[in-house]
């Protein structure tokens, strides 16, 4: 088998065989769609392109945006040997074979791209066995992701490659492809004679999320599903003759894509994007976006028990003792999910993220606590004072345990002037209270303790001036 072979001109009669997405497949950056921040007239990875200067590249971006069709785009302008790698089938001897073989036409004058799908599935082993030949100039690597390539690319392999982030198609982008396939008698539907109109194709696009590919299967099936004979005239003699047309409706459209499917990721940055566009519309008090943002978690097939803990979380970090009933709601609502199940269980779900959005906030917990962690990390475990601890036994009371302690209930106000913070830790202050909601009084009460304190101390009777 040669390793080297050119990449086939697709610009004959198509292979109907072949999946509509990969016979639309764009041959040039003219008919290419999408990422003009990035291949625009003056734009970096065009210049670079113009140059023959590209490197070795990382295509990051969500699926159907166009990586693979770039890289393709690129090996064919720069006159390369393309060689395409599946990282879910190749292993380190595959890799070995190809980069021996690349060397060997490097030194014949030929360059090779080396073009890897869902480069993050590769493991450190094999990412490395790349790094000496891109060091080299043996290839010139190409990898494509839908993960964050911070979090899923060796790092050695990162700094030696660009990274391109590449976007969602628009919804008019996408409208654009289709209408294309639909006359494109060469390579797409043109010969089936299907027409759609500029609110089906709407309809296609805003169900696939930005993604050609998913798009171009959608339209195919939707093709394959329209039969509706009209009768036309025959152009000679002006008899009545049978002419199939098709016409693909919004029914066939439902038809073809049975449920949407949602770009997501339960274990990939998607998931954790989400989630944290929830969390942020809940503390920003916005119930709508809120809703918006759990339903495309639920409905995408996200764990709801993983959200009722997110949930849970948001009521304690950004509601706090402003409405300590939050807590409470939020617990149900995880209860509900775990007795009823799903889909029943989005409704608890959906009810705890609009209360939590229409609660006052509060992060003075969430700051108190975190306050404590740093001043226990940080300085010394200075002992219990001895006015403090319990004195069980003689040997203990002896040594002064309990020696000083001032029995609230006994003191008037119920407030003593006691030191209940270690030494080095005296007169701290961690939790502040807000005016939000039941913190307001909390706070008016968190004064009234520190008078009766201050009047305890000065032996004057305890009492609010």
């Amino acid at each position: 088998m040669n390793l080297f072979q050119p990449i086939p001109d697709a610009g004959g009669a198509a292979d109907t065989t072949r999946p509509l997405a990969d016979r639309m497949r764009p041959r040039t950056l003219e008919e290419y769609a999408g990422q003009e921040h990035l291949i625009g007239p003056g734009k970096p990875l065009r210049v670079q392109i113009e140059r023959d200067d590209t490197g070795s590249l990382i295509f990051w971006g969500p699926p159907g945006t166009g990586k693979t069709t770039l890289a393709k785009i690129i090996a064919k302008m720069t006159r390369a040997d393309f060689i395409e790698f599946s990282a879910v089938l190749a292993g380190i001897k595959e890799i070995k074979q190809v980069m021996a073989d690349a060397e060997r036409a490097r030194q014949y004058g030929t360059r090779t791209i080396v073009f890897i799908d869902e480069i993050h599935r590769f493991n450190k082993a094999q990412q490395d066995a790349f790094l000496p030949h891109v060091e080299k100039g043996n290839i010139r690597l190409i990898g494509a992701t839908t993960e964050n390539p911070s979090f899923e690319i060796n790092s050695a392999l990162l700094s030696r490659c660009r990274v391109y982030v590449l976007q969602p198609l628009t919804e008019n982008q996408i409208v654009a492809l289709l209408r294309r396939a639909l006359s494109d008698h060469a390579r797409g539907l043109g010969q089936m004679n299907v027409t759609a109109s500029d609110d089906v194709l709407k309809k296609i696009a805003s169900y696939t999320s930005g993604d050609a590919r998913s798009a171009y299967n959608v339209l195919e099936v939707a093709a394959g599903l329209a039969k509706s004979p009209l009768l036309a005239k025959d152009a000679r003699n002006g008899a009545p003759t049978e002419e199939i047309h098709r016409e693909i409706t919004d029914d066939i459209v439902r038809d073809a894509l049975q449920k949407r499917v949602l770009l997501y990721d339960k274990s990939g940055e998607e998931h954790y994007n989400l989630i944290s566009a929830l969390h942020k519309s809940v503390r920003n008090s916005d119930p709508d976006a809120a809703l918006y943002w759990l339903g495309r978690m639920l409905e995408a097939g996200e764990d709801p028990l993983y959200v009722a803990r997110r949930v849970v979380r948001m009521a304690v970090e950004d509601i706090g003792l402003a409405d300590p009933g939050a807590l409470s709601l939020c617990m149900a609502a995880r209860d509900a999910v775990d007795f009823i199940g799903m889909p029943e269980g989005n409704l608890a779900l959906a009810q705890a993220v609009v209360y939590l959005s229409v609660a006052p906030k509060s992060n003075a917990l969430y700051t108190a606590y975190g306050d404590v962690q740093r001043d226990v990390e940080q300085t010394a475990a200075d002992p219990v004072p001895l006015h403090l601890r319990n004195a069980p036994t003689k040997l203990m009371k002896g040594l002064g345990y309990g020696k000083g302690y001032e029995y609230a209930h006994d003191v008037e106000g119920k407030v003593a002037d006691m030191e209940c913070l270690p030494d080095n830790l005296r007169g701290r202050e961690y939790y502040k209270p807000t005016n939000e909601g039941i913190e307001k009084r909390i706070r008016e009460r968190l004064e009234q303790v520190r008078r009766l304190r201050s009047a305890a101390k000065e032996n004057v009777p305890g009492k609010e001036s």
